[in-house]
């Protein structure tokens, strides 16, 4: 016990060191504070469009489900990073293949220190937010529920990614478990009985224990099922370099190519680019469904689902930058802007076209209008062409690091909004588009993306000198 201890609290100072390193320990301590004080202005602005409270707790519970199955994905970038892709980063959770310690152990300490860590970080900021709608002494309550959220994505998770190391019978085991879900969730089955938000509603020994069940089930399947020695089986792959550079002759950009291959060869593929989307179609889907049942009106789901799924543009340049960095060119003759220049094309062939394909998908699905599906589109262009400039102007090569500054998050969190809530109003009020409005929107669309083009050529030489220097 007293090795766990060591261990956790060098978890912890770890996750401390790294990120007050990375953005100065004020900044880093302030986001909790950024989290309570915007989401406590959400919670109000909810309230004051007639949303009921049970549905916006609902809602809260649904995204920290989300947000702990990314967190729990931790499994992908794990395995990269036990090839040696961090670079100089080493992390206390790899430190098996050097020290006296069982991986299995330290993956659970790892779990642990991550479930403490948000909990503090962001859950409780989270659930302070909700006093201006519930009563003081509901917010523990809440606090306790949005982490036993938590804990369920990320053990959901963590139980894929152990299935995945028996090979193909494991793989197909959890993509049952997964179909089974989703299908009694569709045939109207009591899902919602065995989840935490359950024991929000009516608190008792009956719900409690049917909400622990699926958290304690997944972790003995993990613990059961992982296999610590796993190795995936040795790939073999052409020399797609050529081929890569045949496709796409106006260009003939060597780091273009270098950027596509980095994404195929590391773990998940260009498959995780599409689950990153995959994920907003989904909140997508849940929001617009929401705004139906608060205004009494068909919401256009054309507009509606093109601004959420322009959000698909950070996610996407985030997977392009993955194992980037800057001083990686800094011995070779090449300059910093044509590594900028290499990462748009690389988002054209690969984030634009998934951005897209997701809004295809919802269109059809919720029947949208002509004049509502090509507003929805320029939108969803537009936004994701700003959201890439906006990325680069702030972040350069490090888009996932700059999520826990507060100053550089508070930023892109309201360059995101000052476009986006607007037109998601119109989308929720507009119902049925007119002309006129349609072609607002699309000049709308239109105006983001050239903002985004401007973003992008004044960032990139700012970005190439504070690499130089």
């Amino acid at each position: 016990m007293s090795h766990d201890r060591a261990v956790l609290a060098a978890m912890f100072r770890e996750e401390w060191r790294l990120h007050s390193r990375l953005f100065g320990g004020r900044r880093f301590a302030a986001f909790p504070v950024f989290v309570a004080l915007v989401g406590g202005v959400t919670a109000w602005a909810l309230a004051s469009t007639g949303a009921g409270t049970g549905t916006v707790v609902a809602g809260v519970h649904v995204l920290v489900l989300l947000f702990g199955l990314q967190t729990g994905s931790v499994g992908l970038v794990g395995r990269d990073a036990m090839r040696g892709l961090l670079d100089d980063t080493t992390l206390v959770v790899f430190s098996a293949h050097t020290l006296p310690l069982r991986q299995r152990r330290l993956l659970g300490l790892f779990l642990l220190k991550d479930v403490v860590y948000y909990a503090v970080l962001l859950l409780l900021p989270l659930a302070v937010a909700f006093a201006p709608l519930l009563a003081l002494a509901a917010l523990p309550l809440l606090w306790v529920t949005l982490l036993w959220t938590f804990g369920l994505g990320l053990c959901a998770t963590v139980a894929v990614v152990a299935l995945a190391t028996r090979g193909r019978p494991g793989k197909l085991l959890a993509a049952l478990g997964v179909c089974a879900v989703v299908a009694g969730w569709l045939l109207g089955l009591p899902v919602v009985a065995a989840t935490p938000y359950a024991v929000f509603l009516a608190p008792g020994l009956d719900t409690a224990v049917a909400a622990a069940v699926p958290p304690l089930a997944l972790l003995a399947l993990a613990a059961v099922t992982y296999d610590p020695e796993h190795e995936p089986p040795a790939r073999t792959a052409a020399n797609a370099y050529r081929a890569w550079r045949r496709r796409v002759p106006a260009w003939d950009d060597p780091v273009f190519v270098k950027t596509m291959l980095d994404v195929s060869r590391s773990a998940g593929g260009y498959w995780k680019v599409l689950l990153s989307a995959g994920v907003l179609f989904v909140v997508s889907a849940f929001l617009v469904s929401l705004a139906e049942s608060l205004v009494g009106l068909r919401v256009l789901p054309g507009v509606a689902f093109g601004s959420i799924l322009g959000l698909t543009a950070f996610t996407t340049y985030n997977w392009l930058t993955q194992f980037e960095d800057a001083t990686t060119y800094a011995t070779l003759p090449v300059d910093t802007a044509a590594v900028f220049d290499a990462k748009r094309r690389a988002f054209a062939v690969l984030g634009l076209p998934t951005g897209i394909a997701c809004y295809a998908v919802a269109v059809l699905w919720q029947g949208a209008s002509p004049l509502d599906a090509l507003a929805g589109l320029a939108l969803c262009v537009g936004l994701q062409a700003y959201l890439f400039g906006l990325t680069v102007a702030l972040a350069g090569f490090q888009p996932n690091e700059f999520l826990f500054d507060t100053v550089l998050f508070a930023l892109f969190t309201l360059a995101v909004a000052v476009p986006l809530v607007p037109v998601l109003v119109v989308g929720f009020v507009a119902a049925p588009l007119t002309a006129p409005w349609a072609l607002g929107l699309v000049a709308v669309g239109l105006a983001l993306a050239g903002i985004g083009h401007v973003l992008y050529g004044r960032a990139v030489p700012r970005w190439r000198e504070r690499y130089r220097a």
